[in-house]
């Protein structure tokens, strides 16, 4: 009963702070909902991004992979360091310079409409088809089990988890639908600061019972029992060869934190320049704390349970059922909660903003007035998270299917990003090769993964997806390059300042980015075996 009350308490208080944090922001134009009267403060960028980017299958399922493979897995969390500081200091800037409220609006000006709606269709389909109800589920499935609902409420383990899934989609959507970006990224900011001291509670606790009360006794015990598992290079056959941070790997995380809507809306909702560069600075600093919540749990687990887990992504709930002090489960599970929440209004909001400025203000009503837009954007945003809470329960297998889809995600996500980047670097590469480069990224990628994969070659001996990533994103830009050569614009492509907000960057944006991935690149070296 503590444990309901401190989650429903906690819970409660982020939504009041919320409510009143964004009570005077005007959401009837396309700027106030959709990127919260790009007001936002580094701080709130930040945290926004944190939680956003934290969801039970990263929490659950990193910690799992550190289970099985050890350090390694944490490039997933420190490389994502490197890709933030680059967005923070090229992508970010031009963002601004042109006043875009969504990454396909620069495609639109950069090429054309077509390229824009094609790349707005692929972000959406991933969105509601991949994401939204992956997360629903894989979060019912966390919060039922840690609160014993079906037991609690004296239904069935499915009613239980359909209860969990609409509870969390129903709240999800006050958030996204109708309290905008804004509400969103408070409620973030809010829960990113428990998550960090509800995260950091589990290894403390953890190194605490595995070093007979001491934290620095547990480490010590932790690395002395299982050396090799420290490997940051880790060995052949892992989750994440080494290799593969020198390929696809930074590409994926390039796509994820400079292009992808669900991430890029919070920083492109900055009040300048300058705030948006702090607050994904301060991100990627938090980025390389990563791994103390991600997968340091998950080394624990396997010595805490001597490697004897029937399932490694049992290995941080077991954890903290194991090792955590009864009174601050109620805590802890508010600040899951909050996770579940973040990812899963993120997501909505940003299909949200898609729909209303690329879909309905391009094609079905291009006289709609921006109050118009905002209120079509929310019924668009109601119908998205109603067809996900349908979905959801029809999902057997979360883990396994959302790596599956983390595989599937290069379908668009290399093919849009190698778009981006030839859209920025090149002033001469027409429209036309920007759609020859989604579809023959994507078909390329079909065929490769889906068809040479497992009927030609064999899974055994084919290349990670990472480095088919790498292949395929250096033979798009190649393709784009050569059309640009053949048939160049008639004109070459001039960015244009709309001054929306001052883009004088952060002063020390250079020094502090290289910083940081100074710590990264250590980190690898210190860990090297």
């Amino acid at each position: 009963m503590l444990g309901i009350i401190s989650f429903v308490g906690f819970t409660a208080l982020v939504a009041i702070i919320s409510y009143f944090a964004t009570r005077k922001t005007d959401e009837s134009s396309s700027d106030g909902y959709f990127l919260g009267g790009r007001s936002l403060t580094a701080g709130v960028i930040a945290g926004s991004l944190l939680l956003t980017n934290l969801s039970t299958e990263q929490i659950v399922g990193l910690n799992g992979s550190a289970y099985k493979d050890g350090l390694s897995v944490m490039a997933w969390e420190t490389l994502a360091a490197i890709a933030i500081v680059v967005t923070a200091i090229f992508l970010l800037p031009r963002y601004l310079k042109g006043g875009i409220t969504t990454v396909p609006q620069f495609l639109a000006d950069r090429f054309d409409t077509t390229t824009k709606t094609i790349t707005s269709g692929l972000f959406l389909t991933g969105y509601v088809v991949v994401l939204l109800p992956v997360i629903l589920y894989s979060g019912s499935v966390a919060i039922s089990g840690m609160f014993d609902i079906p037991t609690l409420l004296g239904v069935s383990d499915k009613t239980a988890l359909v209860l969990c899934i609409w509870g969390i989609g129903i709240i999800g959507s006050i958030y996204a639908v109708f309290g905008g970006l804004k509400a969103v990224v408070v409620s973030d900011s809010i829960n990113a600061v428990g998550l960090l001291i509800g995260g950091m509670l589990i290894p403390v606790f953890g190194l605490m019972a595995i070093g007979d009360g001491s934290v620095l006794n547990g480490l010590d015990v932790l690395m002395t029992a299982n050396p090799e598992r420290f490997d940051s290079t880790g060995n052949p056959g892992q989750e994440v060869p080494f290799a593969t941070i020198f390929t696809g790997m930074m590409l994926v995380q390039l796509f994820y934190w400079g292009t992808n809507q669900q991430i890029i809306q919070r920083a492109l909702g900055a009040k300048n320049l300058a705030e948006g560069q702090k607050g994904l600075l301060l991100a990627s600093f938090l980025k390389i704390l990563g791994p103390l919540i991600l997968v340091l749990p998950g080394m624990i687990a396997y010595h805490y349970f001597e490697g004897g887990l029937a399932s490694s992504d049992m290995a941080y709930p077991e954890l903290v059922r194991a090792v955590l002090p009864k009174p601050l489960v109620g805590f802890f599970a508010a600040v899951l909660f909050g996770a579940i929440l973040s990812s899963f209004n993120s997501v909505l909001n940003s299909s949200v903003t898609l729909f209303g400025i690329d879909i309905y203000k391009q094609h079905i009503n291009p006289e709609a007035p921006e109050k118009l837009v905002v209120k079509y954007g929310k019924i668009f945003g109601i119908c998205l998270a109603l067809a996900a809470m349908f979905i959801a329960p029809l999902i057997a297998n979360a883990s396994s299917l959302f790596y599956y889809l983390q595989e599937i995600n290069g379908i668009y996500s290399i093919p849009i990003f190698s778009i981006i980047i030839v859209g920025y670097l090149t002033k001469n590469v027409p429209a036309i090769a920007a759609k020859i480069g989604i579809i023959s990224g994507s078909v390329l990628y079909i065929i490769s993964q889906f068809i040479l994969k497992p009927y030609v070659f064999g899974a055994d001996d084919y290349p990670h997806f990472l480095h088919v990533n790498a292949i395929l994103f250096v033979l798009n830009v190649l393709i784009m390059l050569a059309i640009g050569k053949l048939y160049p614009r008639k004109e070459p492509f001039v960015l244009e300042y709309t001054n929306q907000v001052s883009i004088t960057p952060y002063k020390y944006v250079n020094q502090v980015g290289l910083a940081i991935c100074v710590i990264v690149i250590a980190i690898y070296v210190y860990f090297a075996k």
